[in-house]
């Protein structure tokens, strides 16, 4: 999996990309060194992280899977936990839904999930990136 993460704040820090245009650019970059799929986040997902407001998520992705779809044969897919960003992103072209709160976290993201080739489910302690990492327990992780 190719990871780009148009945010600032990602903990991954190289895979940054500060505008559409460097987010493309390492997209394809991944897929010439062989990844099989292309993940694009909008907004952080580290343990602390505060959320974004839709519009700057979408300003963040969107362009840049409208961009990068005619470009590749390799999968897309979008990193988000909302439902009104994940169906604007197979609109554009993405086909993978990966969603950290494994559909719970917007009551309308498993019906546009539905509408993806395949979906990546996350799991986390807590209720969103910014409490996931609060004293996370576990007294059998098999069940």
């Amino acid at each position: 999996m190719g990871v780009v993460n148009c945010t600032p704040d990602s903990f991954y820090e190289a895979s940054r990309s500060g505008s559409c245009a460097l987010a493309v650019e390492r997209a394809l970059r991944l897929a010439e060194e062989g990844a099989d799929l292309l993940d694009f986040g909008g907004q952080s997902t580290r343990p602390g992280a505060d959320a974004v407001a839709l519009d700057v998520e979408r300003a963040r992705v969107i362009p840049v899977i409208k961009a990068l779809a005619p470009q590749v044969k390799i999968p897309i897919s979008i990193d988000t936990d909302r439902a009104v960003i994940a169906a604007e992103a197979l609109e554009a072209g993405a086909r993978i839904v990966n969603d950290v709160t494994a559909l719970r976290g917007d009551r309308g993201m498993a019906k546009v999930a539905a509408q993806a080739e395949r979906v990546v489910l996350m799991h986390m302690q807590g209720g969103s990136p910014r409490t996931m990492q609060n004293a996370p327990r576990y007294d059998d992780c098999a069940r």
